[in-house]
């Protein structure tokens, strides 16, 4: 993860949650107190979020002392151990619970994508996200995505051109949109068009898009219209689909299947964090 665009939000996350002060830590421990903290699994799944607890401890006071006991993608157990970090014991509280939140639910979602990715069982399709993410932890939430073994959409609106069915109305046609889109930009930008009906399909292929997305089909519709499209364009399938009926798309051939429900439906892992005093 890039710590130098992970340090501004955690400086955010500490500012919301902290204030000006921990009226609780600060006035029974002081900076006199020193102890230890210790982060345990309380169900099994997908560790994600080791350099939130390394950044996030030093950043609250560079003079603790954080232990990893994990990596990012490591298949953690009910009761491991992940990390522990020692230190002035006013310190290791005011960061305890934005910490603890963060990998919660990066580690929720590292979860589930790799539960998607083996349900699916696939050999050429791959699993992304969406922007269905949660405001301010997109960065966190798509890496946790990748560590899961997914794969990552476009970033943002900045990113990629995505032409949904909104655009299209509002344009006229796939090929205005495209055509007006193409003048404008140039061609380093990629351009996905999302299409619910043969005749999109066949429009977008003859407008020479870079990726066609299959938008709420049934596994029959897509293996169909994906032998229309010529193995130049990437083929992705969206809407519709969940970790219960994945398996049904297994076999259609698309080259991604997006889940927002990666980000958006997602458990967080269950881990809690036990302090001792010294």
């Amino acid at each position: 993860m890039n710590t130098i665009k992970l340090r501004p939000l955690l400086e955010q996350f500490f500012i919301e949650d902290i204030g000006d002060g921990d009226r609780t830590s600060d006035t029974l421990f002081g900076n006199h107190s020193t102890g230890e903290v210790q982060f345990t699994a309380k169900e099994s799944g997908l560790f994600c979020g080791g350099s939130i607890i390394l950044e996030g401890y030093h950043m609250m006071d560079p003079s603790l002392e954080v232990t990893l006991y994990c990596q990012d993608g490591d298949r953690i157990a009910k009761g491991q151990i992940l990390a522990s970090a020692s230190g002035n014991m006013a310190s290791l509280l005011k960061g305890e619970r934005v910490i603890l939140n963060l990998i919660q639910r990066m580690s929720g979602i590292a979860t589930m994508t790799s539960r998607a990715v083996s349900t699916l069982n696939s050999s050429h399709t791959r699993i992304c996200d969406t922007r269905k993410t949660t405001p301010g932890l997109r960065m966190i939430e798509k890496y946790a995505v990748r560590t899961g073994g997914g794969f990552n959409h476009r970033n943002g609106l900045y990113d990629a051109v995505m032409i949904k069915d909104n655009h299209i109305a509002f344009a006229g046609s796939i090929t205005e949109a495209v055509n007006r889109i193409r003048q404008e930009l140039g061609h380093m930008i990629k351009i996905e068009v999302e299409a619910e009906s043969e005749a999109q399909v066949r429009e977008a292929i003859l407008a020479q898009v870079d990726c066609i997305m299959l938008d709420n089909q049934t596994p029959e519709s897509i293996q169909y219209l994906r032998k229309l499209i010529p193995s130049s364009i990437t083929t992705e399938a969206s809407g519709g689909i969940s970790l219960e009926n994945l398996a049904e798309y297994r076999n259609t051939g698309v080259d991604y299947i997006s889940l927002g429900c990666l980000t958006h439906s997602v458990s967080s892992l269950d881990i809690s964090v036990n302090a001792t005093i010294h």
